[in-house]
């Protein structure tokens, strides 16, 4: 007998182009068999005038926590990965979370900045997003080429974080710009060596030349090569600025060299970071990037900075504070929703959300309050990137099919990783012996709810999410207590 049957659902399957209706067979957390007839099973779970498809994969989520991971189920996530900035010790991050169990898998690549910041100056700081901006209260490691000690250092220490299972190079270039190529080369045939990806945030994001956004492009690209890395470029979307058409046609070339060169990108015009980050300090920034000092807001209180005094100010009084930059004006601009259709409809690139963690009152939060307190704030993106892009540019515009626009949320994220994490192998798909890490959900009421004055609203659609075959919701409300989630780790040396 079977431990689970989804009967009748319109079953989509990225990787065969099965899309019919069928039942799936769950046993062991693993599925078991797709078709019909499939016998009995203790429990039954009716999917008919549903689509069932396998969880999303998100590559690039900063939460990494209880609040996290439900906004992110409710959003259709199953697994969710920190590696865009990493983390270290990594061993250390694994044991954790799994002492605090999690409700989605989860997974980490090794935190490069975090060696930076360890090797070059006294500080110490955890692994997170607030971390690094906490860091810029000694900006040397951000700041100054290392030297050939500190440069061994670091590449010892990064090495010890892939020994320890992290799941590639976390490369927030723009975060440590001052980084001579030296170390990044070296970087980058390390990872070569152990056959991992590097996740990057290019060096620079200008719309101008020197140090443009097409220069990092050009620069990343040329890692690639030269190196054998597989380049990985996070937020296609933000980090291109103005000019991702270009930049998209300088990936497109090197894809079709067979260079390893990979993208993702959120579905938002306003990115997030913190307002530490050493290039909102550059006196030449609005011109660089084509923005304001308005565009910038922080996310606790939702205040907009006056000027470059202002930010400076607050950037000494708590540079680990949580910001929004309105890059892009879809809302009311075609053109810049043009550039934003540009990398979320990239063929072949990933969606990914970017998801910041939950503060409450200037704080990050990790409670167990469900809904989330009224007062917790974070960016949209953390509650709704894959229920938006499947509203929005699947749904209701069309602009790629159903089956097209599941692929980039499942299968082209785990085909990324599974090069060098086996387990990703058996994700993002719908066939025996994969991971049940299954979505159930209503194609008519899907939708993103969160909005930029009402960031925890989670999303819609969402009928039933399963974890290894376990129910984190059922009949479209949170199991509170459900904590099936697993590790992705490659193994450890």
């Amino acid at each position: 007998m079977h431990d689970l049957l989804i009967r009748g659902g319109r079953v989509i399957d990225p990787e065969t182009g099965h899309d019919a209706v069928a039942d799936v067979a769950v046993a062991g957390g693993r599925i078991v068999a797709l078709g019909t007839g499939l016998g009995d099973a203790a429990k039954a779970v009716d999917a008919v005038g549903l689509v069932v498809a396998p969880g999303f994969v998100d590559l690039h989520a900063h939460g990494q926590s209880l609040p996290a991971d439900r906004m992110q189920a409710f959003d259709g996530v199953t697994t969710t990965l920190e590696l865009e900035l990493g983390v270290l010790p990594v061993a250390r991050w694994y044991d954790e979370q799994a002492h605090a169990g999690r409700t989605l898998n989860y997974g980490a690549s090794t935190g490069w900045l975090f060696a930076r910041v360890a090797a070059m100056t006294a500080q110490q700081v955890e692994s997170s997003v607030e971390g690094i901006g906490r860091a810029m209260r000694d900006p040397r490691w951000s700041e100054a080429v290392a030297s050939p000690a500190e440069a061994a250092d670091i590449l010892g220490r990064v090495r010890a974080g892939l020994d320890q299972g992290g799941l590639g190079i976390g490369f927030p270039n723009a975060y440590a710009a001052g980084t001579g190529v030296k170390e990044m080369s070296a970087l980058c045939s390390l990872a070569a060596e152990y056959g991992t990806p590097t996740y990057t945030h290019i060096a620079f994001m200008s719309n101008i030349d020197p140090q443009s956004s097409i220069e990092a492009y050009t620069r990343l690209i040329g890692y690639a090569g030269s190196t054998g890395a597989h380049m990985h470029i996070c937020h296609f979307n933000s980090t291109s600025l103005q000019d991702v058409e270009r930049a998209a046609e300088l990936v497109r070339t090197a894809q079709r060299q067979g260079l390893k060169v990979t993208v993702e990108a959120y579905p938002y015009g306003t990115g997030s970071t913190v307002v530490g980050a050493g290039f909102f300090g550059d006196p030449a920034w609005p011109a660089r990037t084509g923005s304001s000092y308005d565009q910038v807001e922080l996310v606790q209180t939702g205040r907009r900075f006056t000027g470059r005094d202002d930010l400076l100010a607050a950037q000494q009084d708590d540079p680990g504070a949580l910001v929004l930059w309105h890059f892009l004006d879809v809302e009311v601009d075609q053109r810049h929703r043009d550039l934003l259709d540009i990398s979320v409809l990239y063929p072949s690139g990933a969606i990914a959300s970017d998801a910041l963690p939950w503060t409450l009152d200037g704080v990050t939060y990790g409670g167990g309050a469900w809904p989330l307190p009224d007062g917790a704030v974070s960016h949209p993106r953390s509650s709704g990137t894959f229920t938006r892009f499947l509203r929005r540019w699947v749904l209701d515009r069309q602009a790629v099919p159903l089956i097209e626009g599941l692929r980039k949320c499942t299968l082209i994220p785990a085909q990324i990783l599974e090069g060098s994490t086996p387990q990703m192998r058996r994700k993002g798909r719908i066939q025996p012996d994969c991971d049940a890490d299954l979505l159930v959900f209503d194609p008519g009421a899907l939708t993103d709810r969160a909005e930029f004055a009402a960031m925890n609203r989670a999303s819609e659609g969402m009928r039933h999410v399963l974890v290894h075959g376990k129910a984190v919701i059922a009949d479209g409300i949170l199991v509170p207590d459900a904590r099936p989630g697993r590790p992705v780790r490659r193994a450890a040396r």
